[in-house]
């Protein structure tokens, strides 16, 4: 009992990182696999569905098909199960595909800079970047964000049998912090350096995530941030590190797409709009980001 009590607790806790307070290309270019599906919604109506997408002025790279740009591994929000893309992102961009009579389409981006990924709509790589990516004054300069999805924030993982003191960013004091390059978490590291509450920003190639961690394992580093949805994931198999804290940031997840292309925008807005009111989104949320 006591611990199905502290097992609530802790979804409760995780819940707060749901936003309620809003409704919920062509592959080429870089080196990538790209992975289809027919709508998973929509059934019969997916022509008509087709139609209104054209009769709204939306266009997409390939004539029918809703391409997504994706960071992986990124988990919960996208990653590789088996040989089959998985993840929340995933399966909320195959249900807004569906409601604009859309095929989903997958395309893998493998930059070592995680903002490169925005690149790709404005070479006309992908229409859209659904990768757990956070809204910032940068990024809207570059792109156009539908509205935001998820509301989440940078955790702290230590290994704590090598650190047990470590409790928040706070202990950090002469340490190692390890980061991924072009993640919301470098700038933040790069402000502890500023003012000399850590002694170096050790930066990763995006899709060296497991690396990092590994060097945090054997001690190499002092600690590692990212948002909490992806270090609770991450490290479940990983006995000696553990998230200390969350909530260093206040961030909100939203789908990206080229800059002024509003016929998108307005129809992935609407879509979600659709899948929060069905119960499509809060479900897909529990299954991938409260579980």
């Amino acid at each position: 009992m006591a611990d199905q009590k502290k097992r609530t607790k802790k979804q409760s806790k995780r819940a707060q990182e749901i936003d309620h307070s809003v409704p919920l290309g062509r592959c080429f270019g870089f080196r990538t696999a790209c992975f289809t599906t027919s709508s998973l919604i929509g059934g019969e109506g997916h022509n008509s569905q087709a139609r209104l997408a054209c009769l709204m002025g939306v266009n997409t790279v390939m004539p029918g098909v809703l391409c997504v740009g994706s960071a992986l591994p990124d988990p919960p929000f996208e990653f590789m199960d088996g040989r089959e893309p998985s993840g929340f992102d995933v399966e909320l961009m195959q249900a807004v595909a569906a409601e604009l009579g859309l095929t989903w389409r997958l395309s893998p981006y493998a930059g070592a800079d995680f903002n490169g990924i925005f690149g790709g709509l404005a070479s006309g790589t992908w229409d859209c970047v659904a990768s757990g990516a956070p809204i910032t004054p940068e990024r809207v300069r570059l792109v156009s964000f539908c509205m935001p999805y998820i509301r989440s924030g940078q955790s702290l993982v230590c290994n704590i049998e090598a650190t047990p003191h470590v409790r928040s960013i706070d202990d950090l004091q002469g340490m190692i912090l390890g980061v991924q390059r072009g993640n919301t978490s470098e700038p933040v590291a790069h402000r502890l350096k500023d003012e000399g509450r850590i002694a170096e920003v050790r930066i990763y190639a995006y899709h060296d995530i497991g690396v990092m961690l590994d060097d945090l394992v054997a001690g190499k580093i002092g600690a590692v941030m990212k948002l909490a949805p992806v270090m609770h994931w991450m490290i479940r198999n990983r006995s000696r590190l553990r998230v200390v804290q969350e909530g260093i940031t206040d961030e909100r997840l939203g789908v990206a797409v080229r800059l002024g292309n509003d016929a998108l925008r307005v129809a992935i807005n609407d879509a979600q709009a659709r899948l929060q009111k069905s119960g499509v989104l809060p479900q897909l949320a529990k299954k991938w980001l409260l579980a």
